[in-house]
């Protein structure tokens, strides 16, 4: 995933535009950067931050760095923003999203004209930098960002910084979010909608799919209106958004809090206690909870001082580790205890097995799983969340093709629906390999009724590959 966020003020803007670029930090866990447009010109910092926090990186960028105009990222992927000089004038650009189709997009760029792209190591391309080549195709940025979305397999939201201001464009289908907000002098943009309220700056508008405005200290243009289709990202309040954070006017904790109640109204399992595994599992349980009457309770403690989530590196055994012992248990809220466990998802399977081998090791009598969302059948192909390779990473995949072989589309439409024998085979597959005492799974119409928006609105690919 990623974050981004930029700043159009009459005052120096550094200071925001740091504090707001490092509230998105849950996103992503590679890159930070930021950049400036001041009376000097542009200005740029990127850091690497898989080992040290973002405001560690940029404590001395901020102090040398001035601008009016900003905008900053956090990145899982690419190095950005990046700084272009082109017929369209000199512009910063970053981007959250995910090309499929660089192949296809990077030689119909060398037919047009002779060019090239700087390789990153292990020899990708830099999906920033291709997005910038495809906005210079055409003879303004808001004609070349469209132009970028039509052709683009995916999905891609920007922010251009421009000497005049900057562009926000969410993409065509609005499955990230492009949050504004305002205060006297200045707007900001945000993919996180809580990151600009301790600056001062109040709601002022969410930019609808494919919109692109552009900001300046003195007020926000629509130059590219909203379309009328939508396919948010569900996980948005699931999995990956903060909790303080508000998508389409629904806040992701109280979304959160919903989807454990009506989990809590499909079950009667009988348990001393429930809880979340930290942090998005939290609220889940809660709202499980006050509904089911079983009290809650954190049987694991995260540990914050060390290990936030900027700390997870790319490399999958070693994020599993990581994941472990950010946990201590409590032996008191364990021992000899039958526990509810809630997470927001199993993909792969390994953390919470561990997670759960763990608790057994700690002395829990029982241990029952309840998972937020059902189970993941498809690899996301829009957003870069997920880091798995292959959708034979998947659990439910993994079982799936053990029972089936190769799966078709209309056999995966059977597992994937929760009133059908196979549904309820695989599920217990599942609970006896990672050795669960019981297993159950959120229900996809309970889900998407716990966020409260029309069905048509939700992108559900991986769950059901409907797009």
């Amino acid at each position: 995933m990623g974050g981004f966020f930029g700043v159009a003020s009459k005052e120096d803007c550094v200071f925001d535009l740091f504090f707001g670029t490092d509230y998105h930090s849950h996103l992503g866990t590679k890159r930070g950067g930021m950049a400036v447009y001041g009376e000097t010109g542009f200005e740029r910092a990127i850091h690497n931050i898989e080992n040290a926090p973002f405001r560690t990186k940029f404590e001395r960028d901020v102090e040398e760095m001035r601008g009016n105009f900003g905008i900053g990222c956090i990145s899982d992927n690419e190095p950005q923003p990046l700084m272009v000089r082109s017929h369209l004038g000199n512009f910063a650009i970053t981007t959250v999203g995910r090309i499929n189709n660089v192949d296809e997009l990077v030689q119909s760029v060398f037919t047009e004209g002779r060019t090239h792209f700087l390789e990153m190591s292990g020899g990708d391309i830099n999906a920033t930098e291709l997005c910038a080549a495809l906005i210079n195709r055409k003879d303004s940025i808001p004609e070349g960002i469209q132009y970028a979305q039509s052709v683009i397999d995916g999905s891609m939201s920007m922010l251009v910084l421009t000497p005049k201001g900057l562009y926000a464009a969410r993409d065509r289908v609005g499955r990230t979010p492009v949050i504004l907000g305002a205060k006297e002098g200045a707007y900001c943009a945000a993919f996180e909608s809580f990151s600009y309220l301790n600056l001062g700056y109040d709601h002022y508008k969410e930019l609808g799919p494919g919109e692109i405005d552009f900001i300046t200290p003195e007020g926000v243009e629509t130059v590219v209106p909203a379309r009328k289709e939508m396919k948010i990202c569900t996980f948005l309040w699931v999995y990956y958004g903060y909790p303080s954070s508000c998508y389409e006017g629904v806040n992701v904790e109280d979304m959160r809090c919903r989807c454990g109640d009506i989990l809590a109204q499909r079950d009667n399992v009988e348990a001393d206690s429930v809880a979340g595994i930290p942090d998005s599992g939290t609220a889940h349980a809660i709202g499980y909870a006050n509904r089911s009457g079983i009290p809650f309770a954190r049987p694991f403690i995260k540990y914050t001082p060390t290990w936030p989530r900027s700390f997870m590196p790319q490399n999958q055994s070693r994020r599993d580790l990581i994941a472990r012992m950010k946990l201590i248990p409590v032996d008191a809220l364990i021992r000899g205890k039958r526990l509810l466990m809630i997470d927001d998802s199993i993909v792969r399977g390994t953390q919470m097995r561990e997670t759960t081998e763990f608790l057994y090791h700690s002395g829990a009598k029982e241990v029952h799983i309840r998972p937020a969302c059902p189970p993941i059948m498809y690899g996301c192909k829009y957003l870069n969340f997920s880091r798995s390779a292959s959708e034979l990473d998947l659990i439910s995949r993994r079982v799936i093709a053990e029972k089936e072989g190769k799966a078709d589309a209309a056999t995966l439409a059977r597992y994937a629906d929760p009133d059908t024998p196979e549904y309820a085979d695989m599920v217990e597959t599942i609970r006896e390999r990672l050795h669960f005492t019981s297993l159950q799974y959120q229900r996809l119409d309970d889900m998407i009724a716990s966020v409260g928006l029309s069905p048509c609105k939700f992108c559900t690919y991986c769950w059901n590959g409907k797009e």
